[in-house]
């Protein structure tokens, strides 16, 4: 069907562009002003709400917890400054793209490596999913009649994001670049308007600074602790998107490590910076929010309370201020956004997986554009699945977040001591071995503070949703072993021995399926014979015995040099016959090679492939699973096909009779 195939082509090329050379390759590589907004969209994303995570938390014990956000906050910004300074050190020794998995692997063993994949693949998804549920969200508090289709805009908006993917990394970089740069433009306006307001003397009052929090706890002793681990963890979610620098450093410019270094320093200086000013700003406007709306006294009755940096951003520029609005446009879009980052960092792990055996081949290869494709399609589908499957609920789907990246980073700074560890046994030059030392310590530090974090994640959110992805990490790690077993296996089977010679059969038995003496069954039938096989033998099976009856007289007044075989099937089976026969002969002659020579005529229009049946594809299936037996397909074009095709001599008309076999080529 010529014509699908060309009318899908034109559709590809137009939504994806035009093929790309493999020598444009290192065109398509990133500079550090394009490779920012690229990889740091998720990072940068999560000072919208990181704030709001802690302030969530603290409300549970009422407005008297809100003077611990400052050292949260300091907590959280420590830790991400620790992180990146991590990150780094992982950079320059592995820049293959590896990240978290190829020193995991390296450095704990195989299976450690795998663990950490899962989890980072579950982050990835993840990071789609709550990056475009949250950002439609928002739009849907600005305009509520989005409401009731949320899931549909979600599933729209992770498939134009996965468009600009497919058209290579350039293309996408620029296109998310400006949003990107536009949010930390409006972000760090609101920050240095509202500190010089503060400066000056002016006071800032956010909407909900008289509203008071109803607690229904008093958290002293252990219970407080707790809950300011609990509010720690939620903080904690700014760190995510930080490793996926580290897993895309292929995709930056010559010096790879280098600029891969320098970006992941501007993303931490500018993702700290903005979270500490809108916490600042939050408490000096004392903005009041609550997990539960109930808990807000003074809230009109049936009113959601705005979002911390949307309340901020009113008490900072007042409420009918464009810069409000802008600033509430860019922050949906940056959410929405956010999801790049798992589109360029989970595609080139799956190809890093795929290389090593543990994913599917098709993996590793590059599309028209240069990028993973199909990395790119299968993370779109799986997003797409958890969308729909957790009807875009930010607040359901957030429980699920940052489990996988915490694992990853544990592994990732536990491996890098190990590293370090391995080449300080091994160097001896006293300069090189104290820059060594200086990584370790910041990998050790890095390993401590993630591993204690990651404990305070489970324990504070498992019973919220978190055990999904507890579950769903062992499994992926079994499935990606049990393909890797699969691809040793089929190595091991298909291995040649150590003589290598070319397989002789004994014998070779040629078949040729006969329905009608016609066209294609005559160059079958002179193709077999020009194989020159040891046997050859004309099979047919007989669903109507009058048309057998006729295709014998046929064969004996043309006198056709080959046997014909009647092979009997009285439940009108094609395929299942010829199976049996076939298997018969083998069992006969289990040292020889039988070729079963199956005429077909190719039909050029679509519509015509509906009028005729696909008898010879079901056939041909079956015997393919036959040991010993070789299937060959012998075509017969017809005008249509040639139509079609390179322009062709058009064939003879048909002779009344059918012309003897030797004539036959």
């Amino acid at each position: 069907m010529p014509s699908v195939p060309s009318l899908m082509g034109m559709t590809k090329r137009l939504l994806v562009g035009r093929p790309v050379r493999s020598e444009m390759l290192g065109e398509a590589t990133l500079p550090k002003k394009i490779a920012l907004p690229v990889f740091a969209s998720d990072a940068l994303s999560s000072v919208a709400y990181a704030t709001e995570e802690i302030l969530l938390v603290l409300s549970a014990g009422g407005l008297a917890m809100f003077h611990y956000t400052w050292y949260l906050a300091g907590g959280v910004a420590l830790l991400m400054l620790v992180v990146v300074a991590s990150y780094r050190q992982n950079v320059h020794a592995y820049p293959s793209g590896g990240g978290d998995y190829e020193v995991a692997t390296t450095n704990l063993g195989p299976k450690a490596g795998l663990t950490v994949a899962s989890a980072l693949m579950v982050d990835y998804t993840l990071t789609v999913a709550v990056s475009t549920a949250a950002g439609v969200a928002n739009l849907a508090s600005a305009i509520p009649a989005l409401n009731g289709h949320v899931v549909l805009i979600c599933v729209v908006i992770i498939a134009l994001i996965t468009l600009l993917n497919l058209r290579g990394v350039r293309e996408s970089g620029t296109a998310f670049a400006i949003p990107t740069y536009c949010f930390i433009a409006a972000v760090a306006i609101m920050i240095i308007w509202g500190l010089t307001q503060l400066l000056i003397g002016h006071h800032l009052v956010a909407e909900s600074a008289n509203y008071q929090i109803h607690s229904t706890t008093n958290y002293t002793g252990l219970a407080l602790g707790f809950l300011l681990l609990r509010a720690f963890a939620s903080g904690c979610t700014a760190l995510t998107g930080v490793e996926a620098i580290s897993n895309g450093v292929p995709a930056f410019k010559a010096p790879k490590s280098k600029n891969a270094a320098t970006t992941l320093a501007l993303l931490g200086g500018i993702a700290v910076t903005m979270f500490a000013g809108v916490t600042a700003l939050a408490l000096a406007s004392h903005v009041h929010t609550a997990e539960d709306a109930s808990q807000l006294i003074g809230l009109p009755a049936g009113d959601t309370p705005r979002t911390v940096i949307a309340q901020v951003a009113r008490a900072v520029f007042g409420d009918s201020s464009p810069m409000f609005y802008l600033l509430q446009f860019f922050t949906a879009l940056i959410l929405v956004l956010a999801a790049n980052t798992a589109f360029n960092g989970f595609p080139v792990l799956a190809s890093i997986l795929s290389r090593d055996g543990y994913m599917p081949r098709q993996l590793r290869n590059r599309g028209d554009r240069l990028a993973y494709s199909n990395g790119i399609l299968l993370l779109s589908a799986l997003a797409i699945l958890l969308v729909i499957a957790f009807r875009a609920s930010p607040t359901r789907l957030i429980q699920l977040y940052i489990i996988g990246v915490f694992v990853s980073f544990v592994c990732s700074q536990t491996g890098m001591i190990r590293h370090w560890n391995r080449l300080l046994r091994e160097e001896t030059d006293p300069s090189a071995r104290g820059r060594m030392k200086r990584s370790r310590v910041i990998n050790s530090v890095g390993a401590g503070f993630t591993g204690t974090v990651l404990v305070i994640v489970l324990a504070t959110k498992f019973m919220k949703g978190a055990w999904i992805v507890v579950v769903a990490m062992p499994i992926i790690w079994l499935v990606m072993r049990a393909i890797q077993r699969h691809y040793q296996s089929v190595a091991v089977e298909l291995t040649p021995p150590e003589r290598l010679r070319p397989f002789k059969p004994h014998s070779n038995h040629a078949v040729v399926l006969v329905s009608k003496l016609h066209l294609p069954t005559l160059r079958a039938l002179g193709y077999a014979k020009a194989t020159r096989p040891d046997s050859i033998t004309a099979v047919t099976v007989e669903i109507d015995a009058e048309e057998v009856a006729a295709l014998r007289e046929q064969w004996d007044a043309h006198d056709i040099p080959v046997p014909l075989t009647v092979i009997a099937s009285p439940y009108r089976e094609i395929t299942r016959p010829v199976v049996e026969f076939v298997k018969r002969m083998r069992t006969e002659n289990p040292d020889d090679i039988v070729t079963v020579y199956v005429p077909e005529y190719v039909l050029g229009r679509w519509w015509e492939q509906i009028l005729h049946n696909q008898s010879a594809l079901r056939l041909k299936g079956r015997l393919l699973y036959q040991r010993g037996v070789v299937v060959a397909s012998v075509p017969y074009q017809l005008r249509s096909a040639a139509d079609h095709g390179h322009p062709q001599v058009p064939p003879p008309a048909a002779p009344k009779a059918a012309p003897p076999l030797q004539e036959t080529r």
